[in-house]
């Protein structure tokens, strides 16, 4: 395999416009909608560009499909995961471990979001 393991992720969410808004603020990013394999779905897309490496994806809303699952952990990459944790709280959500070194690999900060999901953030400084 000559690229990174993820191609694409989708966290699973209850409340789209809750969840949207949750992470436009933490992220500091817009997401778009995107158009659905099957209207059965409804998804909003993060930022993405097909020439760069690292994986996107998208909140995503479907009947069956529950948030706040623990068996995959999303890291996001940030200049310093501080910042976009010190934002976490106002957006309505948790702060399950603060900025913390990870040696040679940089900083980690986990978070819950508005739907009871955990997400990584990731930073080298």
């Amino acid at each position: 395999m000559n690229r990174n393991p993820v191609g694409w992720f989708e966290i699973y969410v209850q409340d789209m416009h809750r969840a949207q808004k949750f992470y436009e603020t933490v992220l500091g990013v817009e997401l778009m909608k995107l158009e659905p394999p099957d209207s059965e779905i409804e998804m909003l897309a993060f930022p993405m560009d097909m020439k760069a490496g690292g994986a996107s994806g998208a909140l995503a809303r479907m009947e069956g499909c529950p948030s706040g699952g623990m068996g995959t952990l999303v890291y996001f990459s940030c200049e310093d995961c501080a910042h976009e944790a010190s934002r976490v709280t106002a957006a309505g959500g948790k702060i399950c471990k603060p900025k913390l070194a990870i040696g040679q690999y940089g900083f980690i900060a986990l978070v819950s979001d508005t739907e009871g999901n955990m997400i990584g953030l990731h930073s080298m400084q």
